[in-house]
């Protein structure tokens, strides 16, 4: 159950990237910053699907680590966007809270199977 909020979130957040980076590249015509946002921002959620039909639990903590890397990945492109004057500090501070979820989430996950696994 947790797993699918997750992947929902990372869903909507991939959405929110997509958008936004459009939006960026239409209006200000930035193309390198908002690329690899767009890479990582929609990996996440790649990797969490992609998760859900791991071949075991080292796969899937696998999964779930690249997702998180991702994640981080992400927030320094945001980060960079909004020190750039790409996107404003209302837009920065309401998308890094959707990441952070996510991380959080990602974090919570990964050690949960970790501990499962080593009982």
């Amino acid at each position: 159950m947790a797993e699918s909020i997750m992947l929902d979130k990372a869903k909507d957040f991939a959405v929110e990237i997509i958008n936004m980076c459009k939006n960026i590249k239409e209006t200000k015509r930035e193309n390198v910053l908002t690329n690899q946002l767009m890479r990582s921002g929609t990996s996440i959620g790649a990797n969490i699907h992609e998760s859900k039909y791991a071949h075991g639990t080292a796969d899937f903590i696998s999964k779930m680590q690249i997702a998180l890397k991702e994640c981080y990945e992400s927030e320094y492109w945001l980060e960079l966007l909004n020190r750039t004057g790409y996107i404003d500090d209302m837009q920065y501070k309401s998308i890094i809270n959707s990441c952070g979820q996510i991380r959080r989430m990602l974090i919570s996950s990964i050690n949960t199977v970790k501990e499962k696994s080593q009982k």
